[in-house]
């Protein structure tokens, strides 16, 4: 069944929602969400979502929510995973739900730590680059040259982005994926795959956000599409830490990295030297990831 054949019933998330327009966080839960069904109890760290999701009684989704600081998303989730099993409802699924910075920083401790337990749950990161919801602050998921409130011109961000996949990859964890809005059939098909699958699962989903990285609200699903085929976050799956396998191989020859970063105003005071050092980057992380799936010889 494709995302475009799902009915009005099987959608989780309510319309007017606090999501600023074009939010690929937005979107992305509410493929997540109809995609694992209604037997789902969400965890949510500080983030977008925190506010997203909206007060109670007038939340912005139909499964239950608890709300977490921003270290402890690993732990609490772990916590509810085990009351729901002792209370005898097996069959419901947890989802962690943290931005970047709940991820890649604050929560990276209690993530670990639920990874090397294997605990039941699926952690999702939704990854906009930076601390969009307190500032647009630098996080360790912000790119190379990318400008933010911290790093504002003529900074920019130094070194580069924490590479979240091989570190999940390393606890050896039964499933891990990366997915994107601009193909929602791949990450369904990533998430039903989760949802069967026991012991701890990862899904890293790049959520471009206009506001923070200057971009028009409707451009949201081009610039997922563009990160993909410029290989700048390509579309992988990984079992048990040592299996990975692409999900969606850029048509002929990746696209050109300045098509994606001319688009977004965080990248507009780049010179060629930073872009032709981004651009080596990402072309040497995708040589890796080559021979990691076995279509290339050498990784140096």
């Amino acid at each position: 069944m494709k995302i475009e054949e799902l009915n009005r019933e099987s959608e989780m998330l309510y319309s007017g929602h606090n999501a600023c327009p074009g939010c690929g966080a937005a979107l992305a839960v509410r493929y997540l969400t109809r995609a694992l069904g209604p037997n789902l109890v969400l965890v949510l760290t500080a983030s977008c979502w925190s506010i997203i999701s909206g007060m109670p009684p007038l939340t912005a989704l139909k499964c239950p929510i608890l709300h977490c600081p921003f270290p402890s998303a690993g732990s609490v989730g772990s916590g509810v995973k085990r009351g729901l099993n002792a209370k005898g409802k097996h069959d419901t699924t947890v989802v962690v739900l943290a931005g970047d910075g709940g991820t890649f920083d604050i929560g990276l401790q209690a993530l670990s730590g639920a990874a090397q337990r294997n605990e039941d749950y699926i952690f999702i990161c939704y990854d906009n680059e930076a601390y969009m919801n307190t500032g647009m602050q630098t996080s360790s998921a912000t790119p190379f040259g990318a400008r933010t409130a911290t790093a504002p011109y003529p900074l920019f961000k130094a070194g580069q982005k924490k590479d979240i996949m091989q570190i999940m990859a390393a606890h050896g964890i039964p499933y891990a994926a990366t997915a994107t809005v601009a193909y929602p059939e791949d990450m369904e098909i990533k998430l039903k795959k989760a949802k069967e699958i026991s012991g701890f699962r990862f899904i890293h989903i790049l959520s471009p956000c206009p506001p923070g990285w200057g971009t028009e609200s409707s451009d949201t699903i081009q610039l997922s599409r563009l990160a993909v085929n410029t290989g700048f976050f390509p579309l992988y799956e990984i079992r048990n830490g040592v299996s990975w396998e692409m999900t969606w191989m850029p048509e002929r020859t990746r696209t050109p990295l300045t098509e994606y970063l001319s688009r977004q105003r965080r990248f507009n005071q780049m010179d060629e030297l930073r872009v032709q050092a981004l651009q080596e980057e990402v072309d040497h992380d995708w040589d890796c990831l080559m021979e990691r799936v076995g279509a290339s010889e050498k990784c140096d």
